[in-house]
């Protein structure tokens, strides 16, 4: 079982054993959305699905999402159904990947980790390392592989991550009892620009490490040991175990989540409303520096 990252030749093996596998192609273009599609039906590696950050794996639905924020995650059933059609099982082991650093496919990964799957890993060096090993690409729409069922039965279980609310955040400000690390890069963090979301800044006493700081110079992620010593540089005396992740709307927080697991230090919480749901909450506080 795959369960945090797979290299290319590991997912080449995978595809000739015969174990139940599904493949997810998760590019994403946050300002052209409809490109990430476009991409996919270009290039993608044989076999994949597509999931879509606005269609699959958020939902602008108030009925049927569990935060806030510009991508709030959709309620488990929901997510749950959607995998159910895409031939996904319980023994499923999944692939996730992208065109983007490994942003917007940690989503997915995440998203199965809390209906309670394990057996998901991110392709590390996304679709770029796979070209350049000479993996199989093809264009067009995929659909469930023959080692899936055309309908999958996946059911949920308990969640194996935590997800934290904006009233838990807020809650703990200046208790001592959570070390928030925002994932956006530092311009944004600091509040000097703001393309996305209404106010700029970040929630008091957070800390900064920018998703893209976990990739090495040939886009594949760091050593353990390399992201266990960036981490304890950046984290001081806190304990890893109160980290909270948030970022711009909750998707690339995740490789940070992802890295520090890599690393040895546990399976950290995700607050996904981040800081587009937080500062467009009354009330509460928001900093600049």
């Amino acid at each position: 079982m795959y369960t945090t990252l797979i290299s290319v030749a590991q997912l080449q093996d995978l595809q000739h054993s015969g174990q139940p596998l599904a493949v997810f192609d998760c590019t994403f273009d946050l300002m052209q959305p409809t490109q990430g599609h476009a991409q996919y039906m270009a290039q993608h590696i044989a076999g994949a699905q597509h999931a879509d950050l606005d269609e699959h794996l958020a939902t602008h639905d108030p009925a049927l999402r569990v935060n806030g924020g510009r991508h709030p995650l959709p309620q488990r059933e929901v997510f749950a159904a959607w995998l159910q059609s895409t031939g996904v099982n319980n023994n499923t082991q999944v692939v996730v990947y992208d065109r983007n650093g490994m942003n917007y496919c940690g989503r997915l990964w995440w998203m199965l980790k809390w209906c309670g799957h394990d057996a998901v890993a991110v392709l590390d060096g996304g679709l770029q390392a796979w070209v350049a090993a000479g993996g199989a690409v093809t264009a067009g729409e995929d659909h469930p592989s023959a080692a899936t069922s055309a309908e999958g039965n996946f059911a949920l279980r308990e969640p194996l991550v935590e997800l934290v609310h904006t009233t838990t955040v807020s809650a703990r400000l200046n208790t001592g009892t959570q070390t928030i690390v925002d994932a956006r890069g530092a311009p944004r963090y600091r509040g000097e620009v703001e393309p996305l979301d209404p106010v700029a800044g970040h929630i008091p006493g957070a800390l900064n490490r920018p998703f893209n700081t976990n990739l090495n110079a040939e886009g594949f992620f760091k050593s353990p040991a390399e992201l266990r010593a960036e981490f304890a540089a950046l984290l001081g005396n806190a304990k890893p175990e109160n980290v909270v992740h948030h970022c711009g709307s909750g998707v690339s927080a995740v490789p940070n989540v992802l890295a520090m697991e890599v690393a040895g230090l546990g399976r950290t919480a995700l607050y996904a409303g981040s800081w587009s749901e937080w500062c467009n909450t009354p009330g509460l506080p928001c900093e600049k520096s």
